[in-house]
């Protein structure tokens, strides 16, 4: 019984998953998306949920940094709605505001190659959001 936390961006899905006592979140992969022809990766999805026995989803949620919603956060509210009827598991919205950011100034500290970071970035953040929700979680 895990947790998968998802970043959704226009042209790749990060995941990440926690341990099985919803401690930490570790990166996953990075799944290559086309937002235009409305592939959202749903079978790898699936493998990934089955394989890990996920029972709630974690997704990020980029609201503006006045705290108003915009393109990008309505399009995970629908994101959020399909996952939500096509796996059965509730999906929570996480802000996100800045994940993106910190996640790429955790890998240049690490001092990982700019052509690395691109491809790891968005699973990095996936585990940022995932971990915010896990600790936020533990306080309750």
């Amino acid at each position: 019984m895990r947790t998968m936390g998802l970043d959704l961006g226009t042209k790749t899905i990060g995941v990440a998953i926690s341990d099985a006592m919803g401690w930490t979140a570790q990166g996953l992969e990075t799944i290559k998306i086309d937002e235009a022809q409305k592939n959202f990766g749903m079978k790898r999805l699936r493998q990934i949920i089955d394989e890990h026995e996920v029972t709630k989803i974690v997704l990020g949620y980029p609201k503006n940094m006045n705290g108003t919603i915009g393109p990008r956060a309505e399009a995970s509210e629908s994101f959020k709605e399909h996952l939500e009827n096509k796996f059965k598991v509730p999906v929570f919205l996480w802000d996100e505001r800045l994940t993106t950011m910190a996640a790429e100034r955790v890998l240049i500290d690490a001092d990982v190659r700019r052509k690395k970071r691109k491809d790891v970035i968005d699973k990095m953040a996936a585990t940022l959001i995932l971990q915010g929700f896990l600790d936020r979680q533990s306080k309750l």
